[in-house]
């Protein structure tokens, strides 16, 4: 078939990759978020995407919104067989829905109808789920509730932090957008809709979503620090600043510490919460870079009875 590819981020390169490489599909054009300010510089950069199709030589489409009538004539003039997508960021209006003869197929990483929308993996992992995966899905107007091509599954591991379990599905779903892709041309994959039962939302997660609440059980902030590493990053307050946290484990027989009650030893430095503590490993103190969290206490001097958060 003849494909235009919708992505943006790193995490759907793989994806791309797999469909140049498959040798079956042709990879006409790709579609992509506009350049957007970067570094401390904040100039413009061009999205992983773009970066990855012009290396390829394949044509890049910029759309500052994909309603754009621009745009749509010139996906009119590719005439895309399909259109795959892999973390584009930008709704599809009708009229490009329309476009292609077999539709804009996405793959999504989570097990449909569980975690429709912005950050399935975050929420994956923020809710405990034991088991997550990828589905590949005809779009439609609503959010993430088309039919079903193909889904594979894949453990969430104890210590998968979100950008851990995120590249693992990258790679795993590009094969699987590949073999969707294939399905579709040979006529042997036909889409099978969503079950109204077991649906649940994943909107995007802020910075206010990723504060930690020292109130709540150790199981829960251990799962909130790993789902929001890397993004949007995992937080409290130290004496008025934020501290960004990297890397904390519960601590199953400590649970002599108040919520957010700090403990500092030479080595370790433990975190009170609402059941057992937490020893912090790593964080990132404000304007400065990552360190281990027994360097970053002996350098602010804890004071006995000191907590974090607000």
């Amino acid at each position: 078939m003849k494909l235009v590819f919708a992505g943006t981020p790193e995490v759907a390169v793989p994806a791309l990759d797999a469909l140049i490489a498959s040798g079956r599909h042709e990879v006409a054009a790709v579609v992509t978020r506009p350049d957007a300010p970067a570094g401390r510089g904040r100039r413009l950069v061009a999205s992983p995407v773009a970066e990855r199709a012009e290396e390829a030589g394949i044509e890049v489409l910029k759309p500052a919104r994909p309603r754009d009538e621009d745009f749509l004539a010139r996906l009119r003039e590719i005439g895309p067989d399909c259109c795959p997508v892999v973390a584009y960021g930008a709704l599809l209006p009708g009229t490009a829905l329309d476009v292609p003869a077999r539709g804009w197929v996405n793959l999504h990483f989570s097990l449909l109808p569980a975690w429709r929308g912005a950050a399935p993996v975050q929420h994956a992992i923020m809710a405990g789920d034991e088991v997550t995966g990828a589905s590949t899905f005809l779009i439609e107007e609503g959010l993430d509730s088309g039919p079903v091509y193909g889904v594979l599954t894949e453990e969430v591991r104890p210590t998968d932090t979100s950008g851990d379990l995120l590249t693992r599905l990258a790679f795993a779903g590009a094969g699987l957008l590949v073999a969707t892709m294939d399905g579709i041309e040979d006529g042997t994959l036909h889409a099978v809709p969503q079950p109204a039962d077991g649906v649940t939302l994943a909107p995007k997660i802020n910075v206010e979503d990723a504060q930690v609440q020292w109130s709540a059980p150790a199981l829960r902030v251990d799962r909130v620090v790993r789902g929001c590493t890397p993004a949007p990053g995992a937080w409290t307050l130290f004496r008025g600043e934020r501290l960004k946290l990297i890397q904390a484990v519960p601590v199953l027989d400590r649970a002599e510490l108040a919520p957010g009650e700090l403990s500092a030893a030479k080595n370790n430095v433990y975190v009170g919460t609402g059941s057992h503590a937490v020893e912090l490993l790593w964080v990132q103190p404000q304007g400065k870079k990552p360190m281990r969290a027994a360097d970053w206490a002996r350098g602010v001097r804890i004071v006995h009875g000191e907590l974090l958060g607000s």
